[in-house]
């Protein structure tokens, strides 16, 4: 027990600070440094025979070897530090992006826009915490590889559930009909000041989850040669991710109000499976889940991970959703009735 303990803080503690450098210049060594070590924790876990642990162990040394060999002999050009930093925030950031545009819309859409400054508040708090957080992750304390991992893994799975059920709801009123007048006869009592307060919290989760990582990156990557280009992929980043912004809301607008909600219920679904994938997956590093490897593919953007902790979690949210969506279009003819009644 022991030792899978000091193999997971190794790799916390320490893969996971060059982590970003080493993608910007070899990525695929990168994720080979990350199954291996996954690994070797489940082979560990399981009391794999002592040949089996001795031969990964020895793999890995020699995946360490090269990592250091690419570091030291390779330069960070202005390029890759650019790319680097520019794709960092790109991914980082969509997923808050496609939460807190969902929600300004579906507010807009819901003529209730004496609710948004809450939602406001809550990714502006997000970048204000996100702040606070590089001043104390740079100069006061140094914030380890686990600490970072619960915060996103917990933060993860609560934004998830909160999805997965919003998703439903809005999933039920895009079946309802009528749309105008449910909204002014229904949303003055459903959205309530505990609402926007609820609102508020997952604004700010959703975005804070994102910045809290990004800037631990971007401190990990940092170098002197580079801030000049490594600036210039987080300005042209951030420039991206305002266009996507902008591009969302005007097209929400263009959409019929029950069309709105049906696309938007999709969506969050979706965003509510990855969440779980990545939250499991980063529990699953920090130690608090157990792993479980399996041979499946690895792909981030979808918080699909390689083992069945994570993959049966993402299935379980999946079949909750489409439960409650094929509910909601058999009981709409009721829906309808009452609405019309």
């Amino acid at each position: 027990m022991q030792a899978k303990t000091l193999a997971l803080s190794s790799y916390l503690d320490g893969v996971e600070a060059v982590e970003p450098t080493l993608a910007a210049r070899d990525r695929a060594l990168m994720r080979q440094i990350e199954a291996t070590m996954a690994r070797f924790r489940d082979a560990l876990g399981r009391r794999a025979p002592a040949t089996e642990v001795t031969a990964t162990a020895a793999e890995i040394t020699g995946l360490f070897d090269r990592a250091e060999s690419v570091l030291q002999t390779s330069h960070t050009d202005t390029t890759t530090a650019f790319l680097g930093s520019f794709t960092i925030l790109l991914r980082e950031g969509l997923e808050a992006l496609l939460i807190v545009v969902g929600m300004i819309a579906f507010l807009r859409k819901a003529e209730r826009p004496e609710v948004l400054p809450y939602v406001h508040a809550g990714w502006l708090g997000a970048l204000l915490a996100g702040v606070l957080t590089w001043g104390v992750a740079t100069h006061l304390v140094d914030i380890s590889g686990a600490n970072r991992e619960v915060t996103e893994g917990l933060s993860a799975l609560f934004a998830a559930a909160v999805l997965l059920s919003v998703g439903i709801w809005m999933h039920q009123k895009s079946l309802a009909g009528r749309w105008q007048q449910y909204l002014h006869a229904k949303m003055s009592a459903a959205l309530t000041r505990r609402s926007a307060l609820f609102l508020f919290t997952l604004a700010f989760v959703a975005v804070y989850r994102e910045v809290f990582e990004t800037i631990l990156f971007f401190i990990a990557m940092w170098s002197e040669q580079a801030s000049g280009a490594i600036l210039g992929g987080l300005l042209t980043g951030a420039l991206v991710l305002a266009g996507v912004a902008y591009w969302m809301l005007r097209m929400s607008k263009r959409l019929p109000i029950g069309q709105f909600f049906s696309a938007s219920s999709l969506l969050i679904a979706v965003l509510a499976v990855v969440l779980v994938g990545k939250g499991i997956a980063a529990l699953q590093e920090a130690g608090w889940v157990a792993q479980a490897l399996v041979a499946a593919p690895r792909i981030e953007w979808l918080g699909v991970y390689p083992s069945w902790q994570s993959l049966l979690s993402q299935l379980a949210v999946a079949v909750i959703a489409v439960i409650g969506f094929l509910f909601n279009m058999r009981s709409s003819p009721v829906s309808a009735r009452t609405t019309k009644d």
